[in-house]
């Protein structure tokens, strides 16, 4: 039964209807149809009200926003938090991967250094046993001219040796 004069709205309170009666109550035929009038005029007010972008909500309570939306609206709110808890969680994995890969870069790097170094002393440790190697063989060569000379020496003195001789002996056979 809602009044329109002077551009007001007077709507019943819905909870006089929606209340149930006590199971001991007789109902009259004029109370039925009292009460599907106001079961109308509930429905009509709450189609006048949603029209208005106004809504009852499970309290009765009057809304601006329509109790679905209301309730996407705070599923909605609950799924952004578990998603935005779900993005810290995952960025806090991210920074623990992002720590884990930046040690074993270091590792990474550590052990090549290590390798290079050991390299670098591989191939010192090879030049100088080259130059070893060229100082030996220089050494080899100076013994064997030395060789050569003691043996040119060690001849020529045989031959002296054999000359004196034979002088000893043609002076011994002269007497």
């Amino acid at each position: 039964m809602p009044v329109t004069s002077n551009r007001t709205l007077l709507f019943p309170d819905p909870c006089f209807y929606d209340t149930p009666l006590p199971a001991t109550a007789t109902v009259t035929p004029s109370e039925q149809t009292f009460s599907r009038e106001a079961g109308r005029e509930t429905a009509m007010a709450k189609d006048i009200l949603g029209e208005a972008g106004l809504h009852f909500d499970e309290l009765n309570k009057l809304r601006v926003l329509d109790p679905e939306v209301t309730q996407q609206t705070i599923e909605l709110k609950e799924e952004c938090k578990d998603f935005v808890d779900k993005i810290g969680q995952f960025q806090k994995i991210v920074g623990g991967l992002i720590e884990l890969v930046d040690q074993l870069a270091k590792e990474a790097e550590n052990e090549k250094m290590k390798a290079i170094g050991a390299r670098n002393l591989l191939k010192s440790i090879a030049k100088q046993r080259e130059a070893q190697q060229q100082q030996l063989q220089a050494l080899i060569a100076e013994k064997k001219m030395q060789l050569e000379r003691y043996r040119v020496e060690y001849e020529a003195l045989c031959k002296v040796e054999a000359e004196q001789n034979e002088f000893i002996d043609q002076f011994i056979f002269q007497k």
